[in-house]
């Protein structure tokens, strides 16, 4: 069992003493303590765990630490940036969640915002039949999928516009 070394939401990390066949998830939520990102299935059906390996969104139960070795991993808790005063700025798809009230329960959320970002980053302005293609593999038990599109096509407008959504 050999040190892993990746990029976690911009920062150095390194891991050790893991079965290289881990997953990411387990590695995230247990070592490193970054549980934003939930466990939904494990099996890569449900999205509940998805993250950004190198700005594409991925399955963290699906994926091994292994794999992640020299990569970029960007989990919920970096979405948001810090402006040149230091101050955390809540991604776009963040704002627009909270302004228009979209978890019932929220458990599936992180994922939701993880895929709709890689979304935006993709094609910055969706049509409907775009975000339901791109979040169809994303479960949510309380039916929001209504909310979650809206909000996606909010932060895509205030996105283009140059607003934050609050």
């Amino acid at each position: 069992m050999t040190a892993i070394n990746f990029v976690l939401n911009g920062e150095d990390r390194e891991v050790d003493d893991l079965d290289p066949n881990t997953p990411l998830l387990w590695v995230l939520r247990d070592r490193l303590d970054m549980v934003g990102t939930k466990f939904g299935c494990g099996r890569g059906l449900c999205g509940a765990c998805t993250v950004h390996f190198n700005g594409n969104a991925m399955r963290s139960c699906l994926l091994p630490i292994s794999a992640v070795a020299g990569q970029e991993i960007t989990t919920i808790e970096g979405l948001a940036e810090t402006d040149d005063s230091g101050n955390e700025q809540l991604h776009p798809l963040q704002n627009a969640w909270i302004a228009s009230d979209t978890p019932q329960c929220g458990y599936c959320q992180a994922g939701q915002i993880m895929t709709a970002a890689a979304l935006l980053k993709a094609n910055p302005n969706p049509s409907d039949a775009d975000i339901d293609n791109a979040m169809a593999g994303n479960l949510c038990r309380c039916g929001t999928y209504k909310r979650i599109r809206q909000a996606i096509h909010t932060a895509a407008e205030n996105s283009a516009s140059g607003g934050t959504g609050e």
